[in-house]
């Protein structure tokens, strides 16, 4: 905390602009030794915070490139200490030239995510906004940017404040109750315990539920697209692709091995795998490619399950169904652009149904949105409070678990200093989540995952 830190804060790719920053004490000092203003009667060194100034970046072989230098006085500024953003053209081979003018000025290179460290360590954030950052620069959709960009602003803290609020005043209630029985302390009654207790795990629970879905939208889902022979599963992984990704022919069996693709479907990225048609079969080479489709359809958090609609459902498909879990399946009812006879009973163990033509490309809109509903994108709020990382989820579990204890104890007769030492526990699990109360190898796993400059 005490150096200075220096890095090229933009994509190291040729670009129109590129950003190098230096955040630490002597951020100013060592930007005045490689920032020549265009002005003589003006420096670096006078500016007030959130002001730029025009003028050359150079090093000791001369100018390297134009440049504007723009400062941010501490603790006004995303690290809460001094800040210089340097913005040159974003040549690859400029940027990394006045980044090594930088270092020799007297600034380190930045480890990464040093400056969101720098920013959490000064309390700008706290732990959990502080992993939204790597959410906002990875989304790759509306929901998904809007959903980070709550959480940068605290929409989790926001959220869990007044239940950590309630449950440290009944703790200190019955620390003070059992330290002092004999002093004039109000009695906290067990019904309005049960009811602090009962609040915040509903509270907790509700979280909890929307992390599966908070997933999909951040990561993305393992999709398998299955189904019999020739029934159309490679010329909607076409459609799907935007590209020919898959062989399609009229003849059935031409996908024998798996085909991946990722692709943008509404909100959700899919992680796609077409696959072999699913059927019996005594060709030795088709059953490899059959094994494997079985292999993706277990493996699948997301199956897309295609049909023909242009002709009645044969046995295979029967067995295909009843091998299908409907909480996780699409039925992709597909050539509707073909006289229909399939009969839709046969299909009623799936509630999730979408009529579509992959060959024409029409129901794409239909799919996207029954893969949302099926997934639990459709039901999420962007502005809501979400646990975004495996970490938030631990601590917000670990919490309701010891509150769960603390109900349970209470339920049995225990005595109240029983019932605090599980109320503490959940507390602190809370206190871990914001960062308040957590170890440096938590926050160094936390950090790793992010790029050098942010």
């Amino acid at each position: 905390m005490s150096d200075t830190i220096a890095a090229i804060a933009t994509p190291t790719a040729p670009a129109g602009l590129g950003v190098i920053r230096l955040s630490g004490p002597d951020a100013v000092t060592v930007a005045e030794k490689v920032f020549r203003p265009a002005a003589a009667h003006k420096s670096i060194a006078a500016q007030a915070g959130y002001t730029a100034l025009y003028g050359h970046a150079a090093d000791q072989d001369g100018v390297i490139d134009d440049c504007v230098a723009l400062v941010f006085r501490a603790p006004h500024s995303y690290t809460g200490e001094n800040v210089v953003e340097l913005s040159c053209h974003g040549g690859v081979y400029l940027l990394r030239r006045v980044l090594r003018a930088c270092l020799a000025a007297g600034a380190r290179p930045a480890s990464a995510g040093e400056f969101t460290r720098r920013a959490f360590q000064n309390g700008k954030m706290d732990l959990a906004q502080a992993e939204s950052v790597m959410d906002l620069i990875a989304a790759e959709g509306k929901l998904a940017a809007k959903t980070a960009l709550a959480a940068r602003e605290g929409a989790l803290a926001k959220a869990l404040a007044p239940l950590l609020d309630a449950l440290l005043g009944v703790s200190a209630q019955m620390a003070a109750f059992v330290d002092y029985p004999d002093d004039d302390i109000p009695d906290l009654s067990n019904e309005a315990l049960a009811a602090v207790l009962a609040d915040a795990e509903t509270t907790l629970s509700r979280l909890l539920d929307t992390f599966d879905a908070g997933r999909v939208l951040r990561e993305g889902v393992v999709t398998a697209i299955v189904g019999t022979p020739n029934v159309g599963k490679s010329t909607l992984m076409n459609l799907l692709a935007g590209c020919e990704r898959s062989i399609v022919t009229e003849l059935a069996g031409t996908t024998r091995d798996v085909v991946e693709e990722t692709v943008r479907l509404g909100e959700v990225t899919l992680r796609l795998a077409d696959t072999a048609g699913i059927h019996e079969t005594c060709d030795r080479v088709e059953s490899i490619g059959v094994a494997r489709a079985r292999d993706r359809l277990a493996q699948a958090a997301l199956v897309l399950c295609v049909f023909d609609a242009s002709r009645p459902l044969v046995e295979d498909d029967r067995a295909l169904i009843a091998a299908l879990d409907p909480a996780r399946t699409v039925a992709v009812i597909n050539k509707t652009d073909l006289p229909a006879v399939w009969d839709e009973s046969e299909l009623a163990a799936i509630p999730a149904r979408v009529m579509l033509s992959a060959q024409k490309g029409e129901g794409l809109s239909q799919l996207a949105a029954a893969v949302e509903t099926v997934t639990g994108v459709a039901h999420l709020d962007g502005a809501a409070p979400m646990l975004a990382t495996e970490r938030q989820y631990d601590c917000v579990w670990r919490c309701r678990e010891a509150l769960r204890e603390a109900q349970a104890a209470l339920c049995a007769g225990w005595t109240l200093d029983a019932v605090n030492v599980s109320l503490d526990s959940g507390m602190n699990a809370l206190l871990e989540l914001s960062g308040e109360r957590t170890t440096e190898a938590v926050v160094n796993e936390v950090f790793a995952r992010f790029c050098v400059g942010k």
